[in-house]
């Protein structure tokens, strides 16, 4: 998940892509429902655990996590998890769930050794989230990496990443920057540029949430305008004042209840200019995902949600695939999971209100495909 991905998600729920609304709402309203979260693990494990830490040596950042390892005779293949965006621990827990928790566990008891660790400026990790793009993200990947290959336990030629959301856009950055990652699996990764996401995105989330048409309309012109702001300006100074005036007029502009449903998703005029104009939000207007992805020759996995309204699996499976074709890679695999939403979840709807709400933290068909994957590449599967 890109940031604005995750603001959303948890924030829909309540009201403002979990983005403006503080995440402990999420988890208390899923206290409240006591939905029995039956995926998540309960030790004692039937593999190793062990608590690390390694340094990204470009900015000194100490990452730290938990590298989990099968019980079985090694060396083992290995992946690390690169979360979503938002400053996550290595559980990525979020709406109530524990994602990397259960992949994590899933894995190891497959064969497969884990890395997860928590985000810069996250849990027991150093370094400050708020100034940090995937480009520091694909450096603490890599730095992940460095150290698995000093683990005797860990087959060094076998060392592969997946990537959740904006992770999915970190795994193939990191790639283009190593060759030692040795395949990827990306889970709702993007590949189509900022703009063409957000509106699609926007479209998708409020119409699964019932938005009447104009209003989406409405959002749209919005939404249109805040990137004309953002790129005929340059200077952050002048590009607040500018954002702040023209959103101030928009949503002036808007009936009572469009603007109610404009910055219930966005949050107040002054937290879109903070958003909007924040330093990773302008990065990802000018990152290619697409460009980055036709380097990579290795082996991918690309996975999204036919009910996925955050990350458009229409939208950007069929750059993935076109992107891999153009690298010429000759071995990618590219599939929609049917009835499964942004979070990997089975759903009958993927809107982001119903997150903390389904007992089922990650799809079991979506585990299988990704254990076999892996598997079956490092020459591991029975």
């Amino acid at each position: 998940m890109s940031r604005l991905f995750l603001f959303l998600t948890i924030a829909l729920q309540f009201a403002p892509l979990c983005f403006a609304t503080d995440s402990s709402q999420v988890d208390s309203i899923a206290a409240q429902v006591q939905l029995p979260r039956i995926q998540e693990p309960i030790p004692p494990y039937p593999y190793l655990e062990e608590e690390v830490t390694f340094t990204n040596p470009a900015d000194g950042v100490v990452l730290s996590g938990t590298l989990t390892l099968p019980s079985t005779q090694g060396p083992f293949p290995v992946v690390i998890l690169l979360h979503g965006s938002a400053p996550l621990d290595r559980n990525q827990s979020i709406c109530g769930h524990k994602s990397f928790l259960v992949l994590s566990d899933y894995l190891t008891r497959q064969g497969i050794a884990v890395l997860r660790f928590d985000k810069r400026g996250a849990g027991e990790s150093t370094g400050n989230y708020d100034t940090a793009t995937i480009e520091d993200f694909a450096g603490d990947a890599l730095a992940g990496v460095k150290y698995l290959k000093t683990r005797k336990e860990i087959s060094s030629n076998q060392i592969g990443l997946i990537g959740f959301s904006e992770g999915g856009m970190t795994a193939p950055l990191a790639t283009s920057k190593s060759s030692d990652v040795a395949y990827i699996v990306l889970m709702a990764g993007a590949a189509v540029n900022w703009k063409e996401m957000m509106f699609v995105q926007l479209e998708l989330i409020l119409r699964v949430d019932g938005v009447p048409e104009e209003t989406i309309s409405t959002s749209r012109d919005v939404l249109g305008n805040i990137f004309t702001v953002l790129e005929a300006q340059s200077d952050r100074e002048l590009a607040a004042i500018q954002l702040r005036e023209m959103l101030t007029n928009s949503l002036n502009n808007l009936t009572a209840s469009q603007r109610e449903t404009f910055e219930s998703y966005y949050g107040s005029v002054e937290n879109q200019v903070k958003l909007f104009n924040a330093v990773w939000f302008r990065y990802y207007l000018t990152y290619d995902p697409f460009q980055t992805l036709k380097q990579i020759k290795i082996p991918v996995l690309a996975l999204n949600g036919e009910l996925d309204v955050t990350v458009s699996s229409k939208q950007n499976l069929s750059a993935i695939d076109k992107a891999l074709f153009q690298a010429d890679n000759q071995d990618y695999t590219i599939m929609e999971l049917p009835r499964v939403n942004h979070m990997f979840q089975t759903c009958d709807s993927g809107s982001i209100r119903n997150y903390s709400l389904i007992e089922e933290t990650l799809s079991p068909a979506a585990l299988n495909i990704v254990s076999e994957w892996i598997l079956k590449r490092t020459g591991k599967q029975s």
